[in-house]
């Protein structure tokens, strides 16, 4: 057999084992990262809850920002984001089995995943932060955020650290609460 056949028979071979195998996993780490799908997990039951209550859910714009839209890298990132997905999954469920569910620290967990946050998290639904006409304190202040003097930097969950997953008796209507006031303010 000729070599060039034999390398495209292996290509064909690839292709039809790689292309199905690939498709499944993307699948599965997508329906994984959905909402219900962490809230099937006891111990983010509490996440999951203070974040159906919140302004990421409920909006004017009928916007809902999910989980992976905060804690992860976006999807078409394939790499970091399978990356970052299964190194989370691993994380959790190896918690989940050796400290058990009732050891699962909340307030810890908020303040690591807010270490973790980088403004271009936020910045992946949040993007016209600069043109609030009716809002010039917030437009100025997401200014010094954006464009920072060095030494200034800040980051976007030091203001907004009291948005999502706040333990609150009511739903966050956003636009039935009063003027936001940013906690850097």
């Amino acid at each position: 057999m000729r070599r060039w056949v034999k390398a495209l028979l292996w290509i064909g071979v690839g292709i039809v084992l790689g292309f199905p195998l690939f498709s499944m996993t993307y699948y599965t780490m997508v329906r994984t990262s959905t909402p219900q799908f962490c809230a099937s997990c006891h111990e983010i039951r509490f996440a999951y809850n203070t974040w159906k209550t919140s302004t990421h859910t409920n909006n004017a714009q009928g916007f809902v920002a999910d989980c992976m839209d905060c804690h992860l890298p976006a999807p078409h990132d394939t790499v970091e984001f399978f990356y970052a997905k299964t190194i989370h999954g691993i994380k959790d469920i190896f918690v989940h089995f050796t400290e058990g569910p009732d050891a699962y620290d909340h307030a810890k967990a908020r303040e690591t995943a807010y270490a973790s946050f980088k403004n271009a998290q936020c910045q992946k639904c949040h993007r016209n932060i600069l043109y609030m006409p009716e809002k010039r304190g917030a437009m100025l202040a997401h200014r010094s955020v954006l464009y920072p003097r060095p030494g200034y930097e800040k980051r976007c969950v030091d203001c907004h650290r009291n948005l999502v997953h706040v333990a609150r008796d009511h739903f966050a209507y956003k636009q039935l609460e009063g003027n936001y006031r940013g906690l850097g303010l």
